[in-house]
């Protein structure tokens, strides 16, 4: 078959022409010299049809988070009591992370620009913060009734966000090179560590020799709020390699949590 009889080249869909056409032009221009004007014009489309796909020119930056989203809460929807809660949320994160590694470039590109652009800065958070709260409530559920239940939940969703995008960040760092799913499973090890539930062990068969009985490592255990800092409470650091938390109060002065954070390693 001769080259002039091959079908045409299929176009992209409309929403990934003018993700396509916005990182182009956010490249070339700069992304606030960039309006919507532009990004239409380029993809051959109508603003009427940029705006039934993205609310924002913001969101067009972030065009699959509403997904993943979704996603997410739909896998934590459909867990029931025999999944290990902090287990079921490392692995609810891990759908963050294959929406990242199923484009690298891509998610390099975004990431460069959102490190320019205060504005898409403050937006990426509050995205963060919609899978942290989505994470929040599944574990507030599973722990409820519980004592501290609720605090109990929230922070381990900000552990395990914490977690998961310090791997990613450093993957993205790096150009996308390397196993990005190696990384954040190492990272979320920690939080599976300290705060999910070991499995417990099976009886030894009769004509097996007992196992040893070995000391577990030391868990990271919560400080109550000291009499000297109401404010703050910070979790003890018995390992130098230990994960710190500090969950404070919103009126907690900034000096405080630093005075507190320095304590906690050794560094006051």
């Amino acid at each position: 078959m001769s080259s002039s009889s091959a079908a045409p080249t299929a176009k992209p869909p409309m929403r990934d022409a003018l993700v396509a056409a916005a990182f182009q032009l956010f490249l070339e221009r700069g992304y606030e010299q960039t309006t919507v004007d532009d990004i239409v014009a380029l993809a051959g489309v109508g603003r009427r049809s940029f705006f039934r796909y993205f609310p924002s020119k913001e969101d067009v930056v972030f065009p699959d988070h509403e997904r993943c989203l979704a996603d997410m809460t739909a896998f934590l929807a459909a867990s029931d009591e025999k999944d290990e809660p902090v287990r079921r949320v490392c692995d609810a994160a891990r759908l963050v992370l294959r929406m990242y590694a199923e484009n690298p470039s891509f998610s390099v590109q975004r990431y460069r620009l959102t490190k320019k652009v205060p504005g898409l800065r403050a937006y990426e958070l509050s995205v963060v913060w919609r899978y942290e709260r989505a994470l929040a409530e599944y574990l507030r559920e599973r722990f409820a009734g519980r004592p501290d239940g609720t605090l109990h939940a929230d922070v381990i969703a900000a552990a395990v966000v914490a977690a998961h995008n310090n791997a990613l960040r450093s993957w993205l760092r790096s150009d996308g090179k390397g196993d990005a799913g190696t990384a954040v499973d190492h990272a979320l090890g920690y939080v599976q560590a300290a705060f999910g539930r070991r499995p417990h062990p099976h009886p030894a068969p009769a004509d097996e020799p007992a196992a040893v009985a070995r000391p577990e490592a030391p868990r990271t255990e919560v400080a109550h709020p000291g009499a000297a800092h109401p404010e703050v409470m910070h979790f003890d650091i018995e390992h130098p390699d230990d994960v710190v938390v500090l969950v404070t109060r919103r009126d907690a002065p900034l000096w405080r949590v630093v005075q507190e954070f320095e304590s906690a390693l050794g560094r006051a």
